[in-house]
Parts: structure tokens; sequence; C-alpha cells
């Protein structure tokens, strides 16, 4: 069995191209699930994976693997190698990214096991208790992994980058499980997750509901959560390519040419950007890319990721560049990275000092089922889940039905009255894809719930 520093070195030695460019990932998880007020199962996997990237001229060809025999690793090779001279020259050719090799390159992959899980059991078996004396259900589960990545190029390029992620997500229902409640929290290992608190703020939301009314669809000022903000905002930031803009088919494409960078979305001094560097939200800061598209170029694997603006100050700043798209319209290499924060909110204010200031409108628990519109204005539809509650004078008066909604991110930003102070938080529509983001909850003048959903 090679280990993942031998999978990159016995590929690289296997090129016979222009280029070519190993990454391999090490992944260990460890997770638990539960229901009704009690752990159901619990496993731990480890599983190795890597792609390989050869180039030739400028055409690239990606094979991908989860053998770890010498024999297998040159067929892959052979094989991308093959699939680089059949696919012609790319748009995105670039020179492959230089550079020497990372102090940690050598060490083995970081762990990872049930005892990331120590301060989270206990809190679990508190809530497990407090459920069953309040006559609640829970249901839920934590996941945990450690993901060790390993970048080789021909180039002489050598990177290594470890990534702790840990979720965890609670529902509450009541005993006849006519009323439900959710929480979710992204984490690196759990010391910051209480259990039992989350389960007793749902307990709260499960009160709310014990009335229940009707509400037709319409426009309504509307305050949504960190976690919904969050599922909103990533879907901009990754329909924020440059190309896409400059060719006419994005939201950010301004009519008759050219982009809305520099265009006004509101007076509230809101920033959304991405920074691997941000605690407790760091990211892995080089680009890893198995495949080309338009935010992200193979040939750049390696390069070096930093902060990166996409609205500042209320003004869309930034767009996504690969190296290519940079070269080609004169703008700074802008890769994403795996975070997101919007800040500028007011720090005086939490998510409930928003609901108090609400004459009448909605507070949500979280969106789901979240797709795509109309892509040339970013308008996203979706459903309410798991609460949606009626706010009069300031107090929520009780639990209205689900809608679906119609809405796009930037209207979001356009139409925001207040926002909170950012914090970790947890996205529940992509939390399979994307987990650390730091958002405000944000009150939405008219937000859009197009017509009322049977979705319990």
């Amino acid at each position: 069995m090679s280990t993942p520093q031998e999978i990159v070195e016995r590929a690289l030695a296997a090129s016979r191209t222009d280029g070519c460019i190993v990454v391999v990932t090490s992944l260990r998880t460890a997770n638990i699930r539960w229901a009704n007020n009690t752990v159901t199962t619990s496993g731990a996997t480890e599983a190795l994976s890597w792609f390989v990237v050869a180039v030739v001229g400028e055409s690239a060809g990606t094979v991908e693997s989860t053998s770890a025999d010498p024999a297998d690793i040159e067929a892959a090779v052979r094989a991308a190698e093959r699939s680089a001279r059949d696919a012609g020259p790319a748009r995105d050719a670039s020179d492959l990214v230089t550079g020497s090799a990372d102090d940690d390159f050598g060490l083995p992959p970081a762990p990872s096991g049930f005892g990331v899980y120590d301060t989270l059991i206990p809190s679990l078996a508190t809530a497990f208790d407090a459920a069953t004396s309040r006559g609640q259900i829970l249901y839920g589960f934590a996941r945990h992994e450690t993901a060790t990545l390993y970048l080789g190029s021909s180039t002489g390029l050598r990177r290594r980058w470890v990534q702790p992620t840990g979720t965890v997500e609670v529902n509450a229902k009541s005993a006849d499980l006519a009323r439900s409640a959710w929480a979710g929290r992204s984490t690196d290992d759990f010391t910051d997750v209480d259990v039992a608190g989350l389960a007793d703020a749902l307990s709260e939301r499960l009160g709310w509901a014990e009335r229940a009314i009707d509400l037709p669809a319409g426009r309504y000022d509307t305050v949504l959560p960190p976690t919904a903000v969050a599922d909103l905002l990533i879907y901009q930031a990754w329909s924020a390519g440059a190309r896409p803009a400059y060719e006419g088919r994005s939201a950010f494409s301004a009519p008759g040419g050219g982009t809305k960078l520099g265009e006004r979305l509101t007076g509230l001094p809101l920033t959304l950007f991405s920074d691997p560097t941000v605690d407790p939200i760091r990211s892995a800061p080089f680009v890893v890319a198995a495949g080309s598209g338009d935010e992200v170029s193979v040939f750049d694997n390696g390069a070096p990721v930093d902060r990166s603006e996409l609205v500042s100050d209320g003004v869309i700043s930034g767009l996504i560049h690969t190296r290519a798209s940079a070269r080609e319209y004169g703008a700074a290499f802008r890769p994403p990275a795996d975070n997101l924060l919007l800040t500028g909110g007011d720090p005086a204010l939490s998510p409930t000092d928003l609901v108090r200031g609400v004459e009448r409108g909605l507070l949500l628990t979280s969106l789901w089922y979240i797709r795509t519109v109309d892509p040339m204005t970013l308008l996203l539809t979706g459903l309410t889940r798991d609460g949606v509650f009626l706010v009069e004078n300031g107090e929520i008066v009780g639990a209205v039905n689900n809608f679906r909604f119609n809405m796009s991110p930037l209207d979001v930003l356009r139409q925001a009255r207040q926002v909170s102070a950012s914090e970790r938080t947890l996205p529940r529509e992509w939390s399979d894809w994307f987990t650390r983001t730091s958002m405000p909850a944000v009150r939405v003048d008219g937000f859009n719930m197009s017509s009322v959903s049977q979705a319990r």
C-alpha cells in the first residue's frame, strides 16, 4: 500500500508529457446518528482518493482513482495523458504553478476518531433526558471528517493541508410529530457545540408552534436567520464567475456589455468575501481543482488563495477569475476559497433584536430545496422548513404554514433593512458541500413568498 506522498511521487515519475499534477486526499471520518431520544448508529471510515492531471501542450486530461497499487498509479497517468491528447486546446490553459515543498509535506495524514465527540456525547445525553421529560423527540446526526490533502506537480510544487470539518444537526419534534424545529452548527472539533442548549432553544420554538395560523402567499418583512442567509449567499458566490459575466450570461452581466462591477446593492456597509486565513473557518490556502469550469481551472492547482471580496461596503466589487480569465480581461487572479463571510451588520444587534423590530412579518427557521429560476437575475426558488413564525409588534404569535419563495440573493442585499452581528453558522441546504460560513441575520423588506406549500 502506497502512502499519499508515494502516490504523488510515483505518478509524477510515470509522467511522459509536458506537465503533471497529482492531488491525494486522505479522508478519515466518524459519525453518530440518533432518533427517538437515543443513539441509533455510529461508524468510522478511512478512505483515500486521488486524481492526476496530465498536460499536453495547451490541453489537459484528468483521471480519478482510489487505488494505491503502483501498477494502477501508472495506468491512471497513461489514461490522463490519453484524455489530454483527445481534449484539444483548453481555453484556461496556463503554465503550471511553480514553487517548493511545504515543510510538513512528509507528515502522515492527520488522525480522526470518536475522541472528537468527548464533549458532545455528555451534552447529547442531557438533551435526550430533557426532551423525554418534555414529551419531545430528538433526531439528528453529527459527522466529523479530517481531510489531509497532498498536492504535487512536475514543476516541483509540494503542498499539504489538513482540513477538519464537523457538523451537527438536531431536529426536535412534538410527541404527535405535528410540530418540528431544526438547528445546525458548524465546528472543527465540537468543543464549542452544546447540543443540550440547542435542544432547549428548539423546545421554545415548538412552544411557539402550539398556535397554528394559516397565512396566504405574499411579500412579507422577513427575518432570515444566519443559516438561511448563508444558503442564499453561497449561491451568489458560486455564480460570481468573471467569464460568464463578461460574456453576458450571468446576473453580473451589464445590459449592453461589460459587468456590474461598481453597482451599489445597498446603502448598508455590507461586505461579502472569502478568506482562507480567517479563524475559526480557515480553509485551504491553495487551489485544488479536479476539473475546469468558469470559476476554477486545473492549470491553477497549487496557486495561492487570498482574501477575495465580491461585495465591498454594499457595492459589487469583485468576480471570480482563473489565471486565464484574469489575463484575458486584465484583472487580478481571484480564486474562490472554501469559506464565505458577510460582515458589516450592527454588532449590537442579535437575530432576536431584529424580530423585535418587525411590526408584522415573518421569522424563518431555514430554507431547503433551493434551485435556480433565472440565472440572469439570480432568481432562486425553494421552500421554508421546520418553522415559519408570524411576528406582530415584535412578538412571535404563532407558527404559519410553509411557503415556496422566489427571491434573488442580490435582492436580499438590496432589500436588507437591518443586519445583525455575524456569527459562525451552518448552511442547511448546502451543508454537504460548504460548511465554513459566518453570516448575520438579515431583516428583508418584502421577501417574496410566492405560494403556500403543504410540505411539512
